[in-house]
């Protein structure tokens, strides 16, 4: 077989002599507690596939890096194994020695973590189908494992980390989530030395909740000042709160805590089923609105003041904006370190490129994680690589299904 005409869609085959080992394998807690790589050499054997090699997405998701030492990293936009991980699709391909190479993606929910290569002398539905099954099984070792097993992260990485960043990323979320209604996915650059900058987004039955993040500075207090506002937005939120009582938990917890400190934001609910966006705007860029795959505008209001002690004087609670979303609108928010970064001649970027940027990100159709990595990138491209401050954008796409 070659090329990549290979069959996605099989019927539920019947029970093969393969599937017993693999359930075996499963049972075994030894097994399971080996490091990846060894678990991937042992569940290729037990499917009778010659080789099963994990590959992760670096931080900045530029390539794919192997957790064997045996085999090169990969280019993420110069690769089969890279378009295998920017579609979310099956890639096939000849190997040198005559071998096939199913590239399949590596997917936690709506996480994107990299790929698994499986070679095999005879690609079949059989085989395909097994290599489908390691790929769901090794997208949740590595999710349940990278919050523990340094390894994992240390394959993550191409360069050190800076103290400030190294925190920040210990409350982050995933990079992206989402379910049948509605997805959220955001990038952060400089990867290796953010500040102040961050993002949040969950999901309920109901909600998706979502907020983006500027705290002032760009050392450790700062990031000391956006932690503080994500443990205080997360625990009102999973009290019950509504918006302006959870922004209302922030201003106290800031208050308290760090008086001479403030974050800007905007925090944000959607609801799933009829696309209603309700937002509060603390003294941060407005929202921009794509519909279509074109940008229709920002979503201009009067913005509050940033969260804070200066917000206890305010005398007034906090305001609500809302919009109605149409399906397939996305919602994109952003820090000021976007528009504000630098070209490589040194003019500023501004909110008119930035805007380019995004109708051509958009413009191509491809899944929302897909569209965001490659619009950080050009915006990273544009400034040779060299940010004056924190960069992070956050897109929300609301897609509910058909009745």
């Amino acid at each position: 077989m070659r090329g990549d005409s290979v069959p996605t869609d099989d019927p539920v085959p019947a029970r093969d002599s393969g599937e017993r080992p693999f359930e075996d394998f499963l049972a075994d807690l030894r097994a399971t507690a080996a490091d990846l790589a060894t678990a991937a050499a042992r569940c290729a054997a037990v499917f009778e596939l010659e080789q099963a090699v994990v590959y992760l997405t670096d931080i900045q998701q530029r390539q794919l890096i192997p957790l064997t030492d045996d085999t090169a990293p990969l280019d993420i936009d110069g690769s089969r194994a890279g378009w295998a991980y920017r579609t979310l699709s099956l890639r096939v391909e000849e190997s040198g020695t005559g071998a096939m190479i199913a590239w399949l993606p590596l997917v936690d929910g709506a996480e994107r973590l990299g790929v698994l290569a499986v070679h095999t002398a005879a690609l079949d539905a059989v085989r395909l189908r097994r290599g489908r099954a390691l790929a769901a099984l090794f997208a949740m070792m590595i999710t349940s494992r990278r919050g523990y097993l340094d390894t994992v992260v240390q394959r993550m990485r191409t360069q050190p980390m800076r103290l400030p960043a190294e925190m920040l990323r210990t409350f982050l979320p995933p990079r992206t989530i989402g379910n049948s209604h509605a997805v959220s996915t955001a990038v952060l650059e400089p990867a290796y030395e953010l500040g102040g900058d961050a993002f949040d987004h969950s999901l309920t039955d109901t909600t998706l909740h979502v907020s983006i993040l500027d705290a002032m500075g760009h050392d450790l207090g700062a990031g000391l000042t956006t932690a503080v506002t994500l443990a205080a937005c997360r625990n009102a939120r999973r009290t019950g709160a509504d918006l302006p009582a959870l922004v209302d938990s922030v201003d106290l917890a800031l208050s308290r805590w760090l008086p001479d400190q403030f974050c800007t934001g905007v925090l944000a609910r959607l609801d799933l089923a009829s696309g209603r966006l309700r937002w509060c705007n603390c003294g941060h860029p407005p929202p921009l609105l794509i519909r279509h795959e074109r940008l229709v505008g920002a979503l201009v209001r009067p913005a509050d003041p940033p969260m804070g002690m200066p917000a206890q004087f305010l005398g007034a609670p906090r305001t609500v904006h809302e919009t109605a979303l149409e399906p397939g609108d996305r919602v994109l928010m952003y820090t000021d370190g976007v528009t504000e970064s630098r070209l490589r001649d040194g003019t500023e970027f501004g909110l008119e490129r930035f805007a380019e940027s995004v109708i051509r990100a958009t413009a191509g159709g491809e899944p929302a994680a897909e569209t965001l990595r490659r619009l950080i990138h050009s915006l990273l491209d544009a400034g040779g690589n060299r940010l004056r401050d924190d960069a992070t954008i956050l897109m929300v796409e609301w897609r509910p299904p058909e009745p």
